[in-house]
């Protein structure tokens, strides 16, 4: 089995969110998968994807602040088009990623006992984001 879908994860504040059940809902057909993999794409260049911590949410906000002190707002960059936010998002989408990979067995996503889908929102108004979900297997 193939199957392809685009994910609408709604608009979130600058951050980092636990997404894993706005994900599966919308995977309409991750129960008919026995085993294979889910694909997901962020089709953003200033959001993204990693999979993380899914309980204590103080370790989302640590992160946070970890990217605000190493990838600075206020640097001297070129590229400021579309305001001060817009090439530190770059820069942590590019060091964190936008695409996982996700074994799935029983219609179920194999992820560890702590592990979550974070979105990882760059921008102080990312909105909208799209993912690309792509399940293969039997």
């Amino acid at each position: 089995m193939w199957h392809q879908q685009t994910l609408t994860l709604g608009a979130k504040a600058r951050g980092f969110h636990l997404v894993t059940d706005e994900v599966i809902a919308q995977l309409t057909r991750l129960s008919d998968l026995q085993i294979g993999l889910l694909h997901l794409l962020l089709q953003h260049t200033s959001a993204s994807l990693t999979l993380n911590e899914n309980c204590d949410p103080t370790v989302r906000s640590d992160m946070e602040q970890h990217f605000l002190r190493h990838v600075p707002e206020s640097a001297p960059y070129q590229h400021d088009y579309e305001g001060a936010d817009d090439m530190p998002a770059h820069i942590k989408s590019s060091l964190l990623g936008v695409s996982l990979l996700i074994p799935v067995h029983r219609g179920r996503l194999q992820l560890g006992t702590w592990q979550g889908i974070w979105l990882g929102e760059h921008r102080v108004r990312g909105g909208a984001r799209r993912i690309v979900a792509t399940l293969q297997g039997e």
